[in-house]
């Protein structure tokens, strides 16, 4: 499995102390050292907003089996061109992920078509709830646990129906989330997670952890179909009458 990593870096590049504090190596390495539980079989490359073709060159892309994409203050210095090419790397079979404020990204609003907008509030406290258990997402997580403080998003979430819904957000001010989410467009399997707001602790919670790297196998591509989507046929009628006599 090749798994990529996207983080747009901006707070940590500019130095943002409360963002260092919680990743002191940038985002993306926390999330690297996530997918690295998953063992030798798993090759990981990262990838930020700030490298030459935002670290996403054709040659990256295309061995990439799984995406995992942070965003939050960056969303529109993502060039169109690269978005379109993550999309129909995704429509031939790529798995993505899309963690956090990446609900916002210019991605989830091509891909699935809405707009992604949601309310928020920063500093409440979060318990997730596993709604749908039998989901391979859900494999090793309990009923529901406490998740600690998290920032707050809350319905309504513009987000086209989801194939399925596996974890609930419930925040100590009453207010609910539709907290992970899956959809299958085309050839590949895509992921929403809400936790994982850069200034909290999220991403060093077992039960997290255990989700992302669920998830990550889950959208893990069982077929590709490189020209998924192209608007011509390569071979006319005639030529496969021939073939088929």
């Amino acid at each position: 499995m090749n798994v990529t990593i996207w983080n747009e870096n901006i707070d940590e590049t500019n130095q943002v102390e409360k963002v260092l504090e919680v990743h002191p190596h940038g985002i993306h390495n926390t999330v690297k050292d996530i997918i690295a539980e998953l063992g030798d079989d798993v090759h990981i490359t990262t990838a930020t907003l700030q490298e030459e073709q935002i670290g996403l060159p054709d040659e990256v892309l295309n061995q990439t089996d799984v995406l995992i994409w942070w965003s939050h203050k960056g969303h529109d210095q993502v060039p169109d061109e690269i978005v379109a090419k993550i999309h129909h790397r995704v429509l031939a079979g790529m798995g993505l992920i899309l963690l956090h404020s990446s609900h916002y990204s210019k991605l989830l609003k091509t891909i699935l078509g809405t707009t992604g907008d949601l309310q928020w509030r920063d500093d409440t406290y979060e318990r997730i709830f596993c709604v749908n258990p039998t989901h391979p997402i859900a494999q090793g997580i309990p009923e529901n646990f406490e998740l600690g403080v998290e920032e707050c998003y809350t319905e309504y979430f513009d987000i086209p129906k989801p194939d399925d819904v596996i974890f609930l957000g419930w925040f100590d001010i009453g207010n609910v989330f539709r907290s992970g989410c899956t959809w299958t467009r085309g050839y590949g399997k895509i992921f929403y997670f809400q936790p994982g707001h850069e200034t909290n602790h999220s991403f060093f919670h077992p039960h997290v952890r255990q989700i992302i790297k669920n998830g990550c196998k889950w959208v893990c591509p069982t077929a590709y179909k490189e020209n998924f989507g192209a608007p011509h046929i390569d071979v006319t009628l005639e030529e496969i009458r021939k073939a088929n006599q």
